[in-house]
């Protein structure tokens, strides 16, 4: 299952729903300011971020700049328990694929695409394929 991870203001949130939307691709919402995030949750997003905390947090938030909070010194418990506290650090939308190790921070809709299901992705591509000979056939047959 994909969870999003959003905050109601947030323009690219309403965009990376707009695209799973418009793929038929079902995923859970989890607004970060009117839900808690649960120390596994955050655990899962850590582990699966290429590096770590600097992928997730917005390092020149206001609570970071304000109060000198050095993220590179926490441990990881301290991480997610600041996090859970100041769920305004985080980096927005934030999507995540349970069954896969496929996480995406912000929309980029050039890598959005690796949550469209593989076997999805493979008919299309047959059917990309087909559709190209089909072309390919009555241009040839046109041209004679």
């Amino acid at each position: 299952m994909i969870k999003i991870y959003v905050s109601p203001s947030c323009s690219s949130c309403r965009k990376v729903k707009k695209w799973f939307n418009k793929q038929n691709i079902p995923y859970e919402e989890k607004n970060i300011f009117s839900s808690s995030l649960n120390k596994e949750e955050l655990k899962n997003i850590l582990i699966r971020s290429e590096n770590g905390a600097e992928d997730i947090i917005a390092t020149k938030s206001k609570i970071i700049k304000e109060n000198g909070i050095d993220i590179d010194s926490m441990s990881v418990s301290q991480m997610i328990d600041f996090i859970r506290e100041n769920p305004s650090v985080l980096r927005r939308p934030i999507v995540v694929d349970s069954e896969s190790d496929k996480m995406q921070v912000g929309y980029n809709p050039d890598d959005i695409g690796i949550f469209i299901p593989k076997a999805r992705r493979a008919i299309e591509m047959i059917c990309y394929a087909n559709d190209c000979i089909d072309k390919a056939n009555k241009e040839k047959k046109a041209n004679q």
